[in-house]
This record gives structure tokens, sequence and C-alpha cells, in this order.
């Protein structure tokens, strides 16, 4: 295991602080706020915290309401919606310097037996066979902004199929993406936190697609600016999220300053895993 993976796993370990209440600690993010897949894979944390081991989260909704703050606690404030024979609900506030910064609803389930169907998995490259982050981002992005990006990923092996939006700037295209990604080093045999980092690395990519049919290179080189806005995850089957797991993500709309991106992510043996949407403030500087 890295030491950048051990440092985000220790990151979702909260401290429990009262029966349904935890906390949790930043770290440095791109931007000067807390990185929205943190919150989100903390936040989901705590609610299965307070969940029967037997069972594993199948939705989350959430939304991202204030920027957050990376040199303060997060509070998690969980509500025991519903425990039912099969279906458990919990509702999560984060919580700081008093005022809430994030909400999120989620649903757990007992395993059973059911009908399968799954839409197939896309063509994508090997993952082996593609640049890894080190050597992709500082043939692109200044050299500070690539370190920096490099740091803040390094916990995570994040291989782009395709040229990333900050690698194509002026040039507009289909607004499709796929980036294959695993945890750099091997993981215990807990879903929760599978599912957790998947949740974490869900928010680092999504809205790229909404930049490519711009051709604008995004956050790295500012030439929009944006932010998560809500975020939603449906777990259909298990996964590992220590193997190459492939994030297909498309945009079929923006508008009004904000942009759509959906998502599938498959096991590479092309089971279908989580389907992800999630929108976001996308604006042009003025």
């Amino acid at each position: 295991m890295t030491e950048a993976l051990d440092a985000l796993l220790d990151l979702l370990d909260l401290e429990q602080i009262e029966r349904d209440y935890f906390r949790g600690r930043s770290r440095s993010a791109l931007v000067p706020r807390v990185f929205g897949g943190q919150v989100a894979a903390q936040a989901l944390v705590a609610a299965g915290r307070t969940v029967p081991g037997d069972r594993a989260p199948h939705s989350l909704h959430a939304y991202f309401l204030r920027a957050g703050d990376p040199g303060a606690p997060i509070v998690y404030m969980v509500d025991r919606i519903r425990d039912g024979r099969s279906f458990t609900t919990r509702r999560v506030v984060a919580v700081q310097h008093g005022n809430p910064i994030f909400h999120l609803s989620a649903s757990f389930q007992t395993y059973e037996e059911g009908l399968e169907h799954q839409t197939d998995m896309p063509p994508a490259p090997d993952p082996e066979s593609l640049p890894t982050a080190a050597e992709m981002l500082p043939r692109h992005l200044p050299a500070d902004v690539a370190e920096r990006l490099i740091e803040a990923r390094a916990a995570v092996d994040l291989r782009y199929a395709d040229a990333p939006p900050w690698a194509s700037v002026g040039t507009a295209r289909e607004p499709r993406s796929q980036v294959w990604f695993r945890t750099n080093g091997k993981l215990a045999d807990d879903p929760l936190l599978h599912i957790a980092l998947a949740t974490y690395v869900s928010d680092m990519t999504l809205l790229d697609s909404v930049l490519l049919a711009h051709g604008r290179g995004g956050w790295a080189v500012g030439d929009v600016v944006g932010a998560s806005l809500d975020h939603a995850m449906w777990f259909h089957r298990p996964f590992r999220a220590d193997e190459w797991l492939l994030y297909d993500q498309e945009s079929p709309s923006a508008s009004a300053g904000r942009g759509l991106g959906q998502a599938r992510i498959y096991t590479q043996d092309g089971r279908l895993a989580v389907t992800v949407i999630q929108e976001g403030v996308v604006r042009v500087p003025r």
C-alpha cells in the first residue's frame, strides 16, 4: 500500500464522537475548498457505521450546499430514517462552523437474488497500455499544476483513455470521456470501503465530458470555474476499488451555467457495477 492511499484510508476512518455523530478531517485540494468526493465518501462511511454489516449501500443522493473549509473538521450527523426488513435508509448532514455544507441520503439493502440484465460495456483500451498520471500530466500542464494534481490523486491510479480536457484546449469534440482507475494498493475485504473509495473517485472527472463539448480545459487551466451541485450513485453489483474499473462518462446537456454528467462504472470483466449522475456549475470567467 502506498503512503498516499494509507493517508486516504485514514481520512475515511472517521472519529465517532456520539452515537450518530462522527468527525472527519480534510486534505489539501487543487482549489481552496474541500474536495466534494471526500465529503461524499466520508458521509457514506458515517451512514454505513450505523447500519448492520450485512447491508450494503445500493444508492446515494447528495447535494453540495456550501464550500467546505479544508482547515476545519467536518461533523457528520446521521439520522436513522428507517430500518426495514430488507432496506435501511439514512440521512447525513455535514456541518462546519455551525452551517450545513453537504446533505446525503443513502439506502442500504440485504443481498437477495433477482432478475438480471445490464447494458454492455463499451469498447475501451487495456488500462495497462495507457500512460499513468505522472507520465501524462507534465506533458500538458505547467509543472506546478501537474505536480499538485499528481499529489492530489496519488492514492489512485487514474488513466485517461483519450486526451483529457486540459490536453485538448480549443478543440471541441464529442462529450464523452473514459478513464480507468483503481487504488494504488490493495484494500481490506470491506464492501463499504470499496464503495466509499469509488464514491471518492467518482467526483474527479465526471464533468470532463461537459468541457470536451466546448473545447475548455477546465479547472486545471482556469478557463472555466465550477463546482459540484448534486451527485447520485446506484451500486448494482459488487466490485473492488483496488482492481481496474472503467469509468465511461458523457454529458447530455449544458445550459444556464450548469453542466450534466452521467456515467457507468464497469469491472474489467464487463460487469456493470455503478451508475453515476452529477450536475455542476460550469461557468466561463468574465
